[in-house]
């Protein structure tokens, strides 16, 4: 669903192709690294999120990016896991046409 949206939304296939290897890949800017790197580090919860990565995306974001941040995060999370729980089909998604 979020790589249709966001090859809609003019994103390069590129830089999604390569997002796996974001920390290698030169097409991701500092702040858009310091967001991945949270977006991780939430994610894997069990690990939490250290204070290296915190400070860096305090670098990058203010303080209402960072709950924004945060909310988008919990909430793709969320449906995540609600979608494997519950067995759901991937790949009938289709983005809205733009316009």
């Amino acid at each position: 669903m979020h790589t249709k949206d966001a090859l809609a939304g003019d994103e390069t296939p590129q830089r999604l192709f390569l997002l796996d290897a974001w920390r290698e890949a030169p097409f991701y800017s500092e702040r858009e690294r310091a967001a991945l790197a949270y977006a991780e580090a939430v994610t894997r919860i069990a690990d939490g999120v250290s204070d290296e990565v915190f400070d860096s995306l305090r670098g990058h974001f203010s303080e209402k990016e960072i709950v924004d941040l945060t909310l988008a995060i919990v909430t793709i999370n969320g449906w995540n896991r609600l979608a494997i729980s519950m067995r759901s089909v991937v790949g009938g998604y289709q983005p809205k046409s733009r316009g």
